[in-house]
C-alpha cells in the first residue's frame, strides 16, 4: 500500500510542478492537499524505514522493501554518476583493492564525450537566450540543461574511475556506472585479443563497447548473470570489452588463469 501511494504522490507532484511552470492556474486548496499528502507520505516512509531498521535490516535492505527495485536501481545509478565526478576531480578510483590490477578503458571515448558535453553546453547557452522572456520556463529548462551536461561528464567520469579489475579469483568488467560484472576465473574458457567495430545483438552475448569498439573477447564455460539497468536477468556466455592496453590485460589474465589451474592440481 505504501509503495503504491509512494509512486502516486510524487507523480502528482511532478504533474503539478509542470503545470505551474507552464503557467496553468492551480486552485490553492489543491496545492495545499498535495503538500499535505507529500508531508504525510514522508512521515509514513520515515516511520516504516525506522521500523524495518529496528527489525535488523540494513539501510539498503529497508529501502529495497519500501522502494520499487527499478526506482532504487535508477536512483543508485544517478548517485554513482554524480559521485564519480568527485572521484574524477580527486583523481581516485573506486573498487581497486590491495593486490588488484586495474585496467583503464576510457581513453578512446574521451574526445567524443568532451565534444558531446561541449554541444550540450552550447545548447544550454542558446536556450537561455531564447527563453529569456519566459523566466519560469527558462529556469526549468536551465536545470535540465545543466543536469544534462553533468550527466554526460558523469558518464565519462564513471568510466575513468571504474576501471576493469583483475583479482586472484575473478575478472571484474565495468562500463560507466551501469555495468559491473564479476566473472570467476574458473569460468573463463578462452580469451582473444580482437578489435571489433560492429556488434550485433545476440542472445547470451554482452558487448561493452567503448568508442564503438571492443578489443577483447571472453568465452565462458558457464553463463554469468549481467543484470540490465532495471535488474532484469541477462545470462551471458560471451563477453566483449575494451581496454586501453588490451594486450596487457590479455597477458595478465592468461597468467592468472595459469596460476588458478595450478592451484586446482593436487600436490602442485
Amino acid at each position: 500500500m505504501l509503495r503504491a501511494v509512494g509512486c502516486t504522490v510524487p507523480a502528482a507532484e511532478i504533474a503539478l510542478a509542470v503545470c505551474l511552470v507552464a503557467g496553468v492556474r492551480i486552485p490553492e486548496p489543491l496545492l495545499l492537499v498535495a503538500e499535505a499528502a507529500a508531508l504525510v507520505l514522508s512521515a509514513a516512509g520515515a516511520g516504516a524505514f525506522l521500523g524495518l531498521r529496528r527489525r535488523g535490516l540494513s539501510s539498503w535492505g529497508a529501502l529495497a522493501v519500501l522502494v520499487p527495485a527499478p526506482v532504487l536501481r535508477l536512483v543508485g545509478h544517478e548517485l554513482r554518476l554524480l559521485s564519480s565526478l568527485g572521484l574524477w576531480v580527486a583523481r581516485r578510483r573506486t573498487g581497486v583493492g590491495a593486490g588488484d590490477v586495474p585496467f583503464s578503458h576510457a581513453r578512446d571515448q574521451a574526445a567524443l564525450m568532451y565534444g558531446f558535453a561541449f554541444v550540450c553546453l552550447v545548447e544550454t547557452v542558446g536556450m537561455s537566450y531564447l527563453l529569456a522572456d519566459w523566466p519560469k520556463i527558462h529556469a526549468a529548462v536551465l536545470v535540465l540543461d545543466v543536469y544534462t551536461v553533468a550527466f554526460v561528464l558523469g558518464l565519462h567520469a564513471a568510466s575513468v574511475t571504474r576501471p576493469h579489475i583483475l583479482t586472484s579469483d575473478h575478472l571484474r568488467l565495468r562500463q560507466a556506472a551501469h555495468v559491473d560484472l564479476r566473472v570467476p576465473l574458473e569460468r573463463i574458457a578462452a580469451v582473444r585479443h580482437e578489435t571489433l567495430f560492429t556488434h550485433e545483438r545476440a542472445e547470451g552475448e554482452l558487448n561493452l563497447a567503448v568508442g564503438s569498439q571492443t578489443s577483447l573477447t571472453f568465452e565462458l564455460t558457464d553463463p554469468v548473470d549481467a543484470p540490465r539497468l532495471f535488474g532484469a536477468p541477462r545470462p551471458v556466455r560471451i563477453v566483449r570489452c575494451h581496454a586501453d592496453d588490451a594486450r596487457a590485460l590479455a597477458r595478465a589474465l592468461g597468467d592468472a588463469l595459469a596460476r588458478a589451474r595450478e592451484r586446482e592440481v593436487p600436490g602442485v
